[in-house]
């Protein structure tokens, strides 16, 4: 009898970016399928594991949430390096979601109402101060969707996304097949 061998586990890497983490928190949704997923895939550099740099070369990348600031940028750069398939997941990693809203001003008028003209400044920032410590990442000129910033293979809709699109495409990405967004997917009636 002669052992069969075992295909190697796909590598995948998650981040979140300038979001609120629905998207990591749909991927968790996809409740007992999380056992079926640890079978086929092995989790490197993500805040499910907790793992803080990368390890290894991964297979696929889910990142989800723009690029507001500097660390953003790096961030979404270094999964692109290490990453052969790279998925932006969500509105905000697509289009910039909810945080591209302060797109509609300059920064520096969202950089006052927060910090010098808002109703609570008075209270909590008497002298008006702006953040300047060297150890907070620098705001962008705007929030930028990633495919602006690097190169995207596939985008997965929705915010988030629903826990079953996710897991129909790790599923397809894992296993080879093209990855098929169904009109459910797009069409909400």
């Amino acid at each position: 009898m002669t052992a069969k061998a075992t295909p190697a586990k796909k590598v995948i890497a998650t981040t979140s970016l300038a979001g609120c983490f629905g998207c990591h928190m749909s991927l968790l949704d996809i409740d007992e399928r999380l056992f079926d997923l640890i079978e086929l895939v092995d989790f490197n550099k993500s805040p499910l594991d907790d793992i803080k740099e990368f390890t290894k070369e991964c297979d696929i990348g889910l990142v989800e949430g723009g690029c507001s600031n500097d660390e953003n940028v790096h961030v979404l750069t270094e999964f692109r390096k290490h990453c052969r398939t790279l998925v932006a997941v969500g509105e905000c990693a697509i289009m910039g979601g909810l945080p591209a809203l302060r797109n509609l001003m300059p920064l520096k008028d969202c950089l006052d109402e927060a910090y010098r003209n808002g109703p609570t400044v008075a209270d909590s920032n008497p002298q008006q101060i702006l953040p300047h410590d060297p150890d907070l990442p620098k705001l962008l000129d705007r929030v930028y969707p990633c495919h602006e910033v690097v190169s995207i293979d596939y985008f997965l809709p929705g915010c988030p996304p629903s826990a079953d699109l996710i897991w129909d495409a790790l599923v397809a990405l894992v296993s080879g097949n093209e990855l098929a967004l169904e009109y459910r997917t797009f069409k909400f009636d």
